[in-house]
């Protein structure tokens, strides 16, 4: 884009056309927008102009979105949300009766031991707060932040920009789980017996290496590879094949199957675990601050997840360092 169409820019152009995106038809936008279908075809042109590019193409009778005005649209609409949303909001938060959109990122199993109390919480303290959950993991949750397609993200991550806090959540050592049916593993494994043992991983590569092989150096004998931890129960359940995961899944894991067994994992390696996430911009946020306060208490007070908390939990207002 030139520096005179980014002067021009008007960013109504961008609301229109996530309406005719939400519609998927000019007509139904326009008259979403109390606008004539005319006007809305116009400000289209408008934004095509500005932008350099079309945003509508020939599609049999109709027309459809641009490849590059669908990715537009993906981008710009949790920010046109956040826009409303600040426009609207109170200029006092009350959680009794705030009916703000949070919209959390979650990695792999953080859904099942923080959602459900979550939710509980906010049905108790903020009824009219609702959530709206993504997915996310170490490789995509900057970016997610970033463009607000997430406000808060609860997942694993080593290093962050500037512009993205965190705390700690949940802080543990990695365990092997397996079922004493059919796997003789012993209580403190050797670095032999271990690697001696058939294994399934958890690869977000979709390969057989997993953060062992990175991390350490070493093989194991991979039988399988998995995207989620949520198949490690059903996979370690009667079978003979060993996961090695960190120690809060394998307790929530254990809740769900009782019978399966935990061992330390036999090589050295300091504690680590899953961080609280936000963008520095919703620091100040009190609707933002009031759920990252209830994730980190319910986190501090779930006996699986064994958090190592408290100085976080007592001042979330305490100045945080970017990484």
């Amino acid at each position: 884009m030139n520096a005179v169409s980014a002067r021009e820019l008007d960013l109504n152009l961008l609301r229109v056309l996530v309406a005719v995106a939400d519609t998927g038809s000019v007509t139904k936008a326009a008259a979403g927008l109390y606008l004539t279908q005319s006007a809305v075809s116009a400000a289209l042109a408008r934004l095509s102009v500005s932008l350099d590019t079309p945003m509508l193409a020939r599609h049999g009778r109709g027309v459809i979105l641009t490849s590059r005005a669908a990715r537009l649209v993906t981008e710009v609409r949790p920010l046109l949300e956040a826009m409303l949303q600040a426009a609207l909001a109170p200029a006092r938060f009350d959680p009794r009766t705030s009916e703000r959109i949070v919209r959390l990122g979650l990695a792999d199993f953080a859904d099942e031991w923080l959602l459900p109390p979550l939710l509980r919480r906010l049905g108790r303290d903020a009824p009219k707060m609702r959530l709206v959950c993504t997915p996310v993991q170490f490789r995509t949750v900057v970016d997610a932040l970033a463009t607000r397609r997430v406000d808060l993200a609860a997942t694993v991550i080593d290093t962050l920009p500037r512009g993205i806090l965190r705390t700690p959540l949940v802080r543990g050592h990695f365990v092997c789980l397996f079922d004493p049916r059919h796997v003789r593993l012993g209580a403190r494994p050797s670095k032999r017996a271990y690697l001696a043992q058939e294994h399934v991983i958890v690869s977000f590569n979709g390969d057989l290496r997993g953060t062992v092989e990175d991390r350490f150096g070493v093989e194991r004998r991979v039988r399988c590879s998995v995207a989620s931890f949520s198949a490690i129960g059903a996979i370690v359940d009667g079978g003979e094949l060993v996961a090695t995961l960190p120690e809060a899944f394998a307790a929530q894991l254990q809740r769900q199957r009782p019978h399966l067994r935990t061992a330390p994992f036999p090589f050295a390696h300091p504690a680590g675990g899953m961080d609280l996430l936000w963008p520095a911009a919703l620091d100040e946020d009190e609707a933002f601050a009031f759920v990252r306060a209830a994730m980190l208490d319910i986190a501090r007070q779930t006996p699986a997840v064994r958090p190592k908390l408290e100085a976080a939990v007592r001042e979330l207002t305490e100045p945080m360092v970017p990484s």
